[in-house]
């Protein structure tokens, strides 16, 4: 899966190096608010991070695309009483996911500063918790699929970005009974090289 993800992603980034008018990469880094919902998770965004590349490339004066690989954290808590038949867990517990994740971004930009942002966001899961076992098997799916929006300010060399990502896929390998869904808040700063 991961090979023909990278494979792919490595096809679509020559194929728009090579037909795009303008073509641009950089480096980024910036804050989550994330959170899964799910009975199982406390209700609220945690802090955690996302750092990654960017490539831009632009169609004409108004349509472009910006693939990304991105390094980036999910954190929630379960709460108090989280199904014992489940997991190991009596208490709550932090959980911290780490993904890779590759966002496909369609580019718009509204002015030569304000860009709008919309695309799929696919993400390898890189670990598992441990802690949330059932019957000696992870919790949680080794993928995710989600939606992103936002907007984002370019200066010459600098990009401030803010993003909403909503998770489309239930990411939970336990059962069948509930859904587990990821959400985050993103902002951040880039930089082109």
């Amino acid at each position: 899966m991961k090979k023909i993800v990278f494979s792919s992603l490595a096809i679509v980034l020559f194929a728009i190096a090579t037909n795009a008018q303008g073509f641009r990469a950089g480096i980024k880094v910036g804050a989550n608010g994330t959170k899964i919902d799910g009975q199982s998770f406390e209700v609220g965004y945690k802090l955690s991070y996302q750092a990654g590349v960017f490539f831009e490339a632009d169609f004409n004066k108004k349509f472009g695309i910006q693939p990304e690989v991105l390094f980036g954290q999910t954190s929630s808590r379960t709460v108090t009483g989280i199904n014992a038949a489940a997991t190991n867990l009596n208490s709550s517990q932090d959980v911290n996911l780490n993904y890779l994740s590759i966002p496909v971004l369609l580019r718009y930009n509204v002015g030569k500063i304000v860009t709008l942002n919309l695309g799929p966001q696919f993400s390898i899961l890189l670990n598992k918790d441990n802690t949330l076992l059932q019957n000696g098997q992870q919790a949680f799916k080794s993928g995710d699929f989600a939606m992103v929006g936002g907007v984002q300010l370019n200066f010459s060399v600098l990009r401030i970005y803010g993003r909403y990502n909503v998770g489309l896929s239930n990411i939970n390998d336990v059962d069948n009974q509930e859904k587990w869904k990821s959400q985050q808040i993103q902002l951040g700063v880039g930089f082109k090289l």
